[in-house]
């Protein structure tokens, strides 16, 4: 019934796809607001949040969500232009289980799609999709029997107040330099580090669905480079710089250096800063975080908990274990204390900012006294989306062969070596794999890439060419 395009959008955590004629448009929009009414009411969920990011074909999407949802029979808090974790605050603040966001983080302009919600901080995960999938194919919707409403909220406000309410900084307020990257963050960011009382500089903040200098993510290391340029600026000198994806929920960090801070060492600094009162905390993480956040956690008297990437996961796995707080190494971070639990870029750049407030240091100084490894950033090389799991698979297989349980396999294959370890995993996201590798020495580092490139260059499915490789 459907084209392999439009299956192929039903991910593990959530639903993207390009849009046009065969995957996302405002007809399928309703059709997939269609099956996902029905999937909430099979749950007896009639309320549900909607938001949007800041694409220029977003807010048609929505409003023929929207349009679905009332004449299913739900009622509808229209939010408008705004974040993923801003959303899933509305669902508390407006006591609404069901929740659609409409965006597709941060994946190129061009894409679409859907971060779904059955309940308070959490997203719906792989079964949930694949159930929301059975619903269109066997056309089993339901409705309610009368028409339901439309109900436009204005939540920013009472957002900004929930954020800066939770945080308490000190004398010191480092100075900050945002970048939104002409996404949706704009709208939300800088009025509350000025609240903090920091000395605020804005880079990009203006929403512009063209997106003039770079798409928002905080993964693409040229992306970030003006950003840096801009917090060591003669006249600026920074103590930070703080970027936002496209949603929202993912935040990339720059040291008064300009230099790049990947989010498992921010997750080493929230960590410790949880644990000087909560020790014996919880503390989850992504297989593609440093072996040094690992180490930090154990050794401040955590407890460290590695598992799969992706936000629905590690929600899913922060909520099964109680855990305090967790992070990806993409940016997604979050914090339960004190907080709701839900991955929020700009809470956890808040988080980090009223830690430096506290210690009265720069964030070169909190991390001299790290665990550090030499890391690569995130490498991508192109695999079709209905073939990249099948190649991981058989990976993951020829590197248990080899390495045997020195292969760490609840999301592709990280070996670990006496040097370092090396990752490769397919991403949820795009048609593409994932590798990062992490070594006590660059020479080490190669040396683990080198095995790597070679295992992977016997898949033909995957590009030779390797994305975003600035290793050597």
């Amino acid at each position: 019934m459907f084209k392999e395009n439009f299956k192929n959008m039903f991910r593990e955590y959530d639903i993207r796809g390009r849009v046009n004629s065969e995957e996302l448009n405002k007809e399928n929009v309703a059709l997939i607001t269609r099956a996902f009414s029905t999937f909430l009411l099979r749950r007896n969920i009639n309320r549900v949040v909607v938001g949007y990011d800041n694409r220029s074909y977003s807010k048609e999407f929505a409003e023929a969500a929207i349009q679905q949802f009332v004449a299913d029979g739900f009622e509808v808090f229209d939010i408008g232009l705004t974040l993923s974790p801003v959303a899933y605050f509305a669902q508390y603040y407006l006591q609404s289980l069901g929740v659609m966001m409409i965006t597709a983080s941060h994946n190129p302009n061009g894409w679409s799609g859907f971060k779904l919600g059955d309940g308070y901080s959490k997203t719906i995960g792989p079964e949930e999709i694949k159930e929301i999938f059975n619903i269109l194919q066997t056309q089993d919707f339901s409705t309610l029997p009368q028409s339901g409403v439309r109900i436009i909220v204005e939540i920013r406000k009472a957002y900004i107040d929930a954020v800066v309410s939770r945080i308490h900084m000190s004398d010191y307020k480092p100075k900050v330099v945002l970048d939104a990257g002409n996404g949706g963050a704009g709208l939300f960011a800088y009025e509350i580090f000025q609240r903090l009382g920091c000395l605020t500089f804005q880079l990009n903040c203006d929403p512009d669905t063209a997106y003039p200098h770079y798409f928002p993510n905080p993964s693409d290391l040229k992306a970030r480079e003006r950003l840096a340029q801009m917090v060591a600026h003669s006249h600026i000198q920074a103590d930070l710089g703080l970027a936002f994806d496209g949603d929202g929920d993912r935040l990339g960090v720059i040291d008064q250096y300009g230099n790049n801070i990947w989010s498992d060492r921010i997750l080493i600094i929230l960590a410790r800063q949880l644990l000087e009162k909560k020790r014996g905390a919880k503390i989850v993480f992504d297989v593609k975080c440093t072996q040094g956040l690992t180490d930090d956690i154990l050794a401040h008297g955590g407890i460290p908990i590695m598992w799969k990437t992706g936000h629905s996961h590690i929600k899913s796995k922060m909520q099964s274990e109680k855990a305090d707080l967790a992070g990806e190494r993409s940016g997604h971070i979050f914090i339960a204390d004190n907080y709701f639990g839900f991955d929020d870029a700009i809470f956890a750049g808040a988080k980090l900012i009223e830690y430096l407030s506290h210690v009265n240091k720069s964030l070169t100084e909190v991390l001299e006294d790290v665990p550090s490894y030499i890391t690569s950033p995130e490498i991508k090389a192109h695999c079709k989306d209905s073939e990249k799991y099948l190649v991981v698979d058989r990976l993951v297989e020829s590197f248990k062969q080899e390495y045997g349980d020195k292969v760490i396999d609840i999301n592709g294959a990280r070996v670990v070596f006496n040097s370092g370890w090396g990752l490769v995993r397919a991403s949820s996201n795009l048609p593409e794999l994932v590798l990062i590798f992490e070594a006590d020495t660059q020479e080490k580092l190669l040396e683990i890439r080198s095995i790597f490139k070679e295992k992977i260059t016997a898949f033909k499915e995957v590009a030779p060419n390797w994305e975003n490789d600035l290793i050597i």
